[in-house]
């Protein structure tokens, strides 16, 4: 199953397979993984992205929510991870949408600022951190296409889906964009 424009790609699927130049990950704020797709992007690209993160907490202590940093895929097929850390979800009255849409902003000016061309993103937050589906995809889709519209150094977006209703919602986001 997929969903295609020229720069925005909808994949049901596993992020750590992908060779694109930069994979987005769901990161706790420690960088030094965790559960779900953090634990699945560094148990398949191995010690060297813990490194790495290592690295980054001695010079700046982690990673606030909203922000991003950028490691290497070491063994993952892509050529960097960026790793950045969604909100959790509070009942939507304390700026969790506009920490969202920054995890969004922020990985791609970072994707952009080392070169990458093709970016995929898995569902940020919507996992243990609660943020809910259908609203976590009205954020990331809009902006995505608000970035994508003032930036021409990305040339293509992949939304990745672990699961099935995270790829629905994504998709019926898509379903209205005239791209």
């Amino acid at each position: 199953m997929s969903y295609s424009t020229s720069k925005i790609e909808l994949i049901k699927g596993d992020i750590t397979k992908l060779a694109v130049d930069a994979i987005v990950n769901a990161a706790n704020s420690s960088l030094l993984g965790g559960g779900g797709v953090d634990g699945a992007i560094h148990r398949a690209g191995g010690s060297e992205i813990l490194e790495e993160c290592r690295k980054i907490v001695a010079r700046q202590g982690g990673c606030k929510t909203g922000e991003a940093v950028i490691t290497t895929a070491g063994k993952l097929p892509s050529k960097f991870v960026i790793h950045t850390v969604g909100p959790v979800w509070n009942g939507g009255e304390k700026d969790e949408a506009e920490k969202l849409s920054n995890c969004y902003i922020n990985s791609l000016q970072l994707a952009a600022m080392n070169g990458c061309k093709s970016v995929a993103f898995p569902n940020i937050s919507t996992g243990v951190y609660g943020y809910p589906k259908f609203v976590a995809a009205q954020v990331a889709v809009q902006t995505v296409l608000k970035f994508l519209s003032k930036n021409d150094k990305i040339e293509k977006v992949i939304f990745v889906c672990f699961d099935e209703e995270n790829y629905l919602f994504v998709q019926k986001e898509l379903s209205g964009v005239k791209v």
